[in-house]
């Protein structure tokens, strides 16, 4: 269950030894289930393996039979579309194949004729979407707050008012595009009166404003604020299906009607129509049932975590300001960081990446959390510290 590139990018040069040295399948049964109160500290939900996944599915099947759709209409598809415009209140949905092609598409209509789209310089639209919107769509994206989760109004406003002076040939600008939470800045959160005022002004100026709420779940659970009031804000959310609900793959994208309806063709035209989705739609269903509830437990659990861990000398858990489900835990240089992640692993199924050379662990939370007590692991710990020793 150690996890894609997330975990790549969290962990660094860190991973490979971690793969390498920890089995965290070794505990489990035959049937290829995962291990019982297992704990990862890494990732933003279910993980699953070849066979977790299919023995996840064929329970959710066995449950309720899931429905084939066909090109998107139909079945499972239908009904998580349903779903997510009551979650995000918004007026029709899309399945999308991809995060990318939700958020290139959705700013490039959102943009029609202009060409201009302001972005987070450290945003996934920004730096993880290969240029497309310049090399396909030809659209401008123009970069606000080098190095920071987020650009206030202010910034927004200088930017535009520059333009204004210094381009002799004009083109218009068409859209906003926020990504919240921001994986490059270690899941910070955008501060939802940030967003207010510049949601005001994109509708006073004519401006449409994207969401990229890959992670808006995550958002919502450590800032407090649902997901239907972030996306009242915006004209079109993006929500992926395997960032935290479990799916292989997908995205859905949110909007009014007459935005949406336009989808369809454009996917088809980029490549993205899938025959059948109903296996990524079927799990998503799944682990949205009680995501809310489930959120809001783990994030307040791992706050009370942290000042239990806090306490032991070893170790050090720093929160990031406005962040979510990412801390910084620092080993003292007497841990043998190898050691206590296997030790911990192996006598507790509680899984933690290698430290780097500075004895620094980006610590993921999750739902995973809540299948064992803080009384537990802060046992685990002590117990595993005990034997790690340099």
């Amino acid at each position: 269950m150690f996890n894609r590139r997330d975990f790549l990018r969290v962990s660094g040069l860190s991973v490979a030894p971690a793969l390498s040295t920890i089995d965290v399948f070794a505990t489990q049964g035959k049937s290829g289930a995962p291990a019982k109160e297992s704990v990862y500290f890494m990732g933003d939900g279910p993980m699953y393996s070849p066979d977790e996944y299919l023995e996840k599915l064929y329970q959710i099947n066995k449950d309720k039979p899931v429905v084939k759709d066909v090109y998107g209409k139909g079945g499972s598809v239908e009904q998580l579309l349903k779903k997510f415009c009551e979650i995000t209140g918004k007026e029709s949905a899309i399945y999308m194949p991809t995060g990318t092609m939700a958020n290139q598409l959705a700013i490039s209509v959102l943009c029609g004729e202009n060409t201009k789209a302001f972005v987070q310089d450290t945003s996934h639209v920004y730096r993880d979407e290969a240029d497309s919107a310049q090399s396909v769509f030809s659209k401008r994206l123009i970069p606000l707050a080098a190095g920071k989760a987020y650009f206030t109004l202010e910034e927004l406003q200088g930017s535009i008012e520059e333009l204004a002076q210094r381009e002799v040939f004009k083109s218009g600008i068409g859209a906003v595009s926020i990504e919240n939470p921001v994986r490059r800045n270690d899941g910070q959160f955008v501060p939802l009166s940030e967003i207010k005022k510049i949601s005001a002004f994109c509708k006073a100026q004519g401006y449409k404003l994207h969401l990229d709420g890959a992670r808006i779940y995550l958002a919502s659970a450590f800032s407090g604020n649902s997901v239907s009031e972030y996306a009242s804000y915006f004209d079109t959310v993006y929500i992926s299906l395997y960032k935290y609900l479990g799916a292989a793959g997908g995205a859905v994208l949110c909007g009014p009607k007459n935005i949406i309806d336009k989808m369809e063709h454009l996917v088809k035209v980029h490549g993205g129509v899938v025959y059948s989705n109903w296996t990524n739609a079927a799990m998503a269903l799944h682990h949205l049932t009680g995501i809310e509830d489930r959120f809001k437990r783990f994030a307040s659990q791992s706050e009370q975590l942290f000042k239990i861990l806090n306490q032991i000398p070893e170790l050090t858990i720093t929160s990031i300001k406005d962040g979510t489900n990412i801390s910084i835990l620092k080993l003292s240089a007497s841990v043998n960081s190898k050691k206590l992640s296997e030790t911990l692993w192996q006598r507790y199924n509680i899984a933690l990446p290698l430290a780097k050379s500075d004895g620094t662990i980006k610590l993921m939370v999750n739902d995973s959390l809540l299948t064992q007590s803080n009384e537990q692991i802060a046992a685990a710990f002590k117990d595993a510290l005990s034997m790690s020793k340099v």
